[in-house]
């Protein structure tokens, strides 16, 4: 029944690997994670505690539980037999290939190799595999055991194919899985980020405003929206019986003009005092550690709302 007995390798158990080992348990599957680093299945196990109650208030699937998580140091014996691994070592090209080759040695045939790079590409990790058409990005948003994003990708010796499996395997999962059909540098929600965040820097630069007005700005403002539906189809609604099309004909002019004035990533790291500055004001008087539990109170009703309405995408 369910994902029971069908087996899921997870290697790499740092914050990403333990999310997505927590997510798996949650979906029923049996979980053998693997990590060299000293008290790292401890570290595991504490992390998936930690994580299980944001995967109760999400819902279990039939035969979810803690019981099938084991630990292995080593990465053949955790991805023998395993009908999909998801590899969540360090960001770095011989680690990533020297994990690769270990790998490759071991797992069965078929099984799907899915790397959580935030920043490398598919095509420069999968150089030098024997069986390169098979790895995958499946690069999640952080937590993965709560955030339901996972990007999903190929590289240039990557078949479509196994892109299409990796996609839907995800999607069984309960995530909500976009595809990236050429690569580029950071793939598509941190470039999105990075773009906000830029003109967020310049913005408190130049004097415009604080860090803590500029956060309220996008939470409660456009990211109440943007937590709802995208920004094209908020163009769209925002554009009347014109939509979309009558909104950028409208707007166009004025948005050009904007987007000239837009700030640049800063090249040195001499504003970073300035906004630390500004989050430690911003966080004056308030818990931090009890302001992202009631966050993650608060995303896992809005994930779980999300799913009873049938029109939102």
């Amino acid at each position: 029944m369910g994902n029971t007995n069908i087996k899921v390798a997870v290697v790499g158990t740092g914050v990403i690997g333990a999310g997505w080992a927590t997510h798996f348990l949650a979906q029923g599957f049996e979980v053998t994670a693997t990590d060299p680093a000293a008290g790292a299945e401890a570290r595991l196990r504490e992390w998936v505690d930690d994580y299980w109650p944001t995967a109760l208030a999400l819902g279990l699937a039939d035969g979810a539980s803690r019981d099938k998580l084991s630990f292995t140091t080593d990465v053949a014996q955790a991805v023998r037999h395993a009908v999909f691994i998801q590899e969540s070592g360090p960001e770095r090209l011989d680690v990533k290939h020297a994990l690769i080759a270990t790998i490759e040695s071991a797992a069965s045939a078929d099984a799907i190799i899915a790397s959580s790079s935030s920043g490398l590409s598919v095509s420069e990790i999968q150089a030098g595999a024997r069986h390169p058409e098979r790895i995958v990005l499946g690069h999640p948003f952080n937590p993965p055991h709560l955030i339901p994003l996972v990007e999903v990708g190929g590289g240039k010796l990557t078949s479509d194919e196994n892109v299409t499996r990796a996609m839907a395997f995800y999607a069984s999962t309960g995530k909500k899985a976009i595809r990236i059909n050429k690569e580029v540098k950071g793939h598509i929600a941190n470039r999105l980020q990075v773009a906000l965040w830029q003109e967020a820097i310049s913005l408190v630069q130049r004097g415009v405003a604080s860090v803590q007005d500029i956060d309220i700005a996008i939470s409660y403002g456009p990211g109440l929206r943007w937590a709802l539906l995208g920004p094209f189809i908020n163009l769209h609604a925002s554009g009347g019986t014109g939509g979309i099309t009558y909104l950028l004909q409208h707007l166009g002019p004025s948005q050009r003009e904007w987007a000239r004035d837009l700030g640049k990533y800063p090249e040195t790291d001499d504003y970073i005092q300035q906004i630390a500055q500004g989050v430690d004001a911003e966080l004056q008087g308030r818990d931090f550690p009890k302001m992202l539990r009631q966050r993650d109170e608060l995303l896992i009703q809005l994930i779980a709302a999300k799913t009873t309405q049938s029109q939102i995408p």
